[in-house]
């Protein structure tokens, strides 16, 4: 009896100094909420069909992911999931040291994906569209104009 309990209370000690603040606090993976407008689109991460929104998944925080929607008659949707320092990561530096910085460095724990939510708005392929994605103006032109748009300039070739 008193062996487990010095058994209990050393590996209750020793224990954290294997794991680090972000590994215990957030884990390894993050849930992703994938949702579009209209619902019903195909949604691939990293190449491989994951389902139809809306939809959560679990990524790996220690990667970048890239998320396609598609859906027809629309136009598809791409975006990248980036890896962000956890701010966790800074409770190594006072409580685990370079033991629990290498744990959640290894095991991708000192990241944060974001945006942790992604809301697709698919616009129909049959229209022009704007997006802005990354301080960049996204234009998508249609060569048969509809009958109800109203001409507001026009491209001159240089």
């Amino acid at each position: 009896m008193k062996r487990t309990i010095i058994t209990a209370l050393l590996l209750g000690f020793i224990a954290p100094c294997f794991s680090g603040c972000a590994t215990i606090m957030d884990g390894s993976s993050q849930n992703l909420g994938i949702s579009s407008t209209p619902t019903g689109a195909g949604v691939t991460v990293d190449g491989r069909n994951i389902g139809t929104t809306p939809l959560t998944v679990d990524l790996k925080r220690k990667d970048n992911h890239t998320v396609k929607i598609a859906l027809a008659g629309h136009y598809p949707y791409e975006m990248t999931i980036t890896k962000k320092s956890n701010g966790w990561v800074w409770g190594n530096i006072v409580f685990g040291g370079l033991v629990g910085l290498a744990v959640d460095a290894i095991s991708g724990s000192m990241y944060k994906l974001n945006p942790e939510q992604l809301n697709a708005e698919l616009r129909k392929s049959d229209r022009a569209s704007v997006t802005v994605q990354d301080n960049t103006i996204v234009v998508a032109l249609t060569r048969t104009p509809d009958q109800s748009w109203e001409k507001i300039g026009e491209l001159k070739q240089m």
